[in-house]
């Protein structure tokens, strides 16, 4: 049973939620930098702003006041957002940038250079100046204010509201999550694409290395001139599918020999088996015939010339059937168990019909059979002239021993049928007679299988001529066979034309 398949345990998944979470946290970690690092560094600029602008005023003093301040401190508050006011021994306003700067506090304490801010929060101090975060009672806003005694004796009061950092902060806060969501949507379409790049010749090698599993060398990885680790892996793949094609096409070719090997030595050991058991059965009678008729010769048991001459007759004409019997059971042997090759030529097999009813003209006048041939004067056709000549003969002979005479006549009939769009020819042998039984049909064509057992020594036959047609249209993949017809049976086999 196969696995479940769990989405967030594939790469692509995991690398897509790992580009994803790092470009969150990244934003993440701008915001919080944002809320509390930002406002720190903003107040420690402007602390250093307020330092430099009371540098500037001293030093501007201490040179003996040449050139117009005023022009330069105006740009410098409007620039920084600063409230400016100077005062000189006398508690008079030398210089200030609003007039309303300072009336909400109380008077500068001259020994302790330090505003009475009532709840004011001292930020930095020395003997030169005070920085204070302060509330303004009138507006309501809060304020860093640095206070300072100059060189010449001079105040300088020089103040910046913190809402505006505030305001900033806030302002810059909603930029970032504004461009955080821009951010998280572009992202997921650029993590998306990169991992799918990435992971897509992953999953390849995966489906290619599966398949490679299942002995399936077809797909191969497309590589390309990239020097990286995934198009060499892919390149290792493809180089080990190559070998394992070839080294699994080997073994099998190996194996196929091999079982050729062992079925062709079983069919050996068959073969020899079924020889032995076959001549040992088929011999068993002439082998008494010859012993029995050797024995009476040893013995005298007929002392005339005639009597001898009968008995030795007997011998050697059991000697010669077993000779025959053990040479066309070694040919069907061979046949059978795909041992005799075809030598296939083109010949017209209307002679050969003729030469075998010529070679049997003997026993045809001895039974007295008249002999039809039906068929046209040339019909070509392509096999071994040699076995098609046996295929012939044996059913010829076989008609010959087995016609009776059927409405005053005893008739064999040769007739060759041609299908050109089969491209086949069916020649048919039929005798006069008596029919074959429905349960022999069948059993005819095999070796020694006799329908009447009493007939086949009388007639000198071996009982195996069907059996070779058998074995020889088998081997030619052509159909053959026996039919019952209403006088006699009529045996057929077909060949091939040659067109």
């Amino acid at each position: 049973m196969s696995k479940k398949f769990n989405p967030f345990k594939s790469v692509r998944v995991k690398l897509f939620l790992t580009l994803s979470f790092i470009i969150i946290g990244i934003i993440i970690f701008l915001i919080l930098v944002n809320n509390f690092v930002f406002g720190q560094f903003y107040l420690y600029s402007k602390r250093n702003a307020l330092k430099s602008v009371y540098m500037t005023v001293n030093e501007y003093y201490n040179n003996g006041a040449q050139g117009d301040l005023s022009s330069e401190l105006e740009q410098m508050a409007i620039s920084n957002n600063f409230d400016i006011l100077i005062r000189n021994d006398q508690n008079v306003n030398v210089y200030t940038s609003n007039k309303d700067f300072f009336s909400a506090y109380g008077q500068m304490n001259e020994m302790t250079s330090r505003f009475d801010t009532g709840d004011g929060e001292i930020i930095e101090e020395n003997n030169n100046f005070v920085i204070s975060r302060i509330k303004d009672t009138k507006n309501g806003l809060t304020y860093i204010l640095l206070a300072a005694k100059l060189d010449n004796g001079y105040l300088l009061y020089i103040r910046i509201p913190i809402n505006s950092i505030q305001e900033s902060v806030k302002i810059s806060n909603n930029f970032l999550y504004l461009m955080a969501g821009f951010a998280i949507l572009i992202s997921a379409v650029i993590v998306s694409y990169v991992s799918r790049k990435f992971t897509d010749p992953i999953l390849e090698l995966n489906s290619i290395a599966k398949k490679m599993a299942n002995l399936d060398f077809s797909h191969k990885y497309r590589t390309t001139d990239a020097d990286d680790e995934i198009n060499n892996l892919g390149k290792s793949i493809n180089l080990m599918s190559d070998k394992l094609e070839r080294t699994i096409k080997q073994l099998r070719e190996t194996n196929i020999e091999l079982e050729k090997d062992i079925e062709e030595k079983s069919k050996l050991d068959e073969m020899r088996k079924s020889f032995i058991s076959d001549v040992s059965h088929e011999l068993k009678t002439p082998i008494a015939l010859i012993q029995g008729y050797s024995e009476g010769l040893l013995e005298n048991v007929n002392s005339d010339e005639e009597s001898r001459k009968f008995y030795a007759e007997v011998i050697l004409d059991e000697t010669n059937k077993m000779d025959k019997l053990v040479k066309q059971l070694l040919e069907l042997m061979k046949l059978e168990y795909g041992r005799r090759e075809f030598s296939d030529d083109t010949f017209n097999i209307v002679e050969v019909e003729k030469e075998v009813i010529r070679k049997s003209q003997m026993m045809l006048d001895e039974k007295k059979v008249e002999v039809k041939l039906e068929t046209p004067d040339e019909i070509n056709v392509i096999a071994d002239d040699f076995y098609i000549e046996q295929v012939i003969s044996n059913y010829f002979t076989n008609a010959i021993k087995h016609v009776e005479e059927v409405n005053g006549k005893k008739l064999i009939k040769i007739e060759n049928v041609v299908d050109v769009e089969k491209n086949k020819v069916r020649v048919k042998v039929f005798n006069t007679g008596q029919q074959i039984a429905e349960e022999h049909l069948n059993r005819i064509w095999n070796r020694f299988y006799k329908v009447d057992a009493s007939r086949n020594r009388k007639d000198g036959g071996t009982g195996i001529g069907l059996a070779f047609v058998k074995a020889i249209m088998s081997n030619y993949g052509n159909s053959y066979g026996v039919i019952n017809k209403e006088d006699g049976v009529e045996f057929y086999f077909e060949l091939e034309l040659k067109i």
